[in-house]
């Protein structure tokens, strides 16, 4: 039943998740943590954090580690999490993989069409809410502390990634390794 279940939820996320893998990050928060409880905030954040760091893209990382942690977490072994991280994956993947190879078909014929301009002219402001929504979903308690000194380091650290990376265009595997060392100087033990 749970493989079910994370089938059809990722299945969904795949299917509604316009806008790419930060955009999905508010849908699987939603099914994982808010609904189903496979997984706790600060779970869901930790694996948000790695799937950051990690190569490819954050939605199908996310969808991974989700599996994999949501099968281990229901008290099977590691080995059968590895089939949780299988079918979260591929469940993420099915939907754009089929829409692809349909609208691959068709667009190029349609694709001046003004129906179809209107439809995507449409799109574009609701994936830019979905981005947002996921920045406002990673601003919470988890990310940026709970005691005074930690909120500050953290606001700071937030608000310099963000000028270097939009106004210097830093590349952003600098800007997570920077973060990650100035927080292993100031918290490290």
């Amino acid at each position: 039943m749970l493989f079910l279940q994370l089938f059809y939820a990722f299945f969904k996320i795949g299917l509604f998740g316009f806008g790419g893998g930060y955009a999905m990050i508010s849908m699987i928060q939603g099914e994982v943590v808010t609904r189903h409880q496979w997984l706790t905030s600060t779970e869901f954040t930790d694996i948000i954090a790695i799937s950051q760091m990690t190569p490819g893209p954050i939605g199908i990382n996310s969808a991974t580690y989700v599996g994999y942690s949501a099968v281990v977490n229901a008290g099977y072994s590691h080995t059968i999490g590895i089939l949780g991280s299988i079918i979260t994956t591929g469940a993420v993947v099915l939907p754009s993989f089929i829409l692809m190879v349909l609208i691959s078909r068709f667009f190029l014929k349609y694709q001046k069409h003004p129906a179809v301009a209107a439809v995507f002219n449409g799109l574009r402001p609701g994936v830019v809410g979905l981005l947002a929504a996921a920045a406002l979903v990673l601003m919470n308690g988890e990310n940026f502390g709970t005691d005074y000194l930690q909120i500050i380091v953290s606001t700071v650290l937030f608000v310099a990634t963000f000028i270097t990376s939009y106004y210097y265009k830093t590349n952003p595997i600098l800007l997570i390794v920077a973060s990650g060392i100035i927080g292993y100087i100031i918290y490290g033990q």
